[in-house]
């Protein structure tokens, strides 16, 4: 069976490296799927789930705040604002997240104050969901 290699990095460093079956990816059109020997393709990333299904069939999700996608025919690199890794989740923390987004977009007092705390409430959202899908809670 064809694989391919996927590194997955953020400012923090080196968060996945290993081989792959298929990746799947929120790319800002949509979610992609990648398959060995996929054409290339570079695109940026929205907030969401990176998922990679191992060879053996695992899937292992992690969180990307966003960032850029790349493709070559076997290597996939995501290069994210931030990620989490699964078993790195944090509720408690990811839901704090979103209540100190949604004061600050309360707050806001410029365009780019609205915009900024607009993006971080969207990034907060979704590492939220991520971290309820992942620990088994309700949406």
């Amino acid at each position: 069976m064809a694989q391919l290699h996927v590194d997955i990095v953020s400012a923090e460093g080196a968060i996945h490296s290993g081989e792959a079956a298929m990746v799947f990816a929120p790319a800002s059109m949509g979610e992609v799927g990648i398959a060995p020997r996929h054409a290339p393709l570079l695109t940026t990333l929205k907030p969401g789930t990176v998922r990679v299904k191992t060879p053996s069939g695992e899937v292992l999700p992690f969180f990307v705040g966003g960032g850029i996608l790349e493709v070559q025919p076997n290597l996939v690199t995501v290069l994210a604002d931030t990620a989490l890794r699964a078993k790195d989740a944090d509720e408690a923390a990811a839901l704090k997240a979103k209540q100190d987004a949604e004061e600050k977009l309360a707050g806001a007092k410029t365009d780019m104050d609205l915009a900024k705390a607009q993006s971080e409430l969207i990034e907060a959202a979704a590492r939220l969901e991520f971290v309820k899908k992942i620990k088994g809670g309700s949406h």
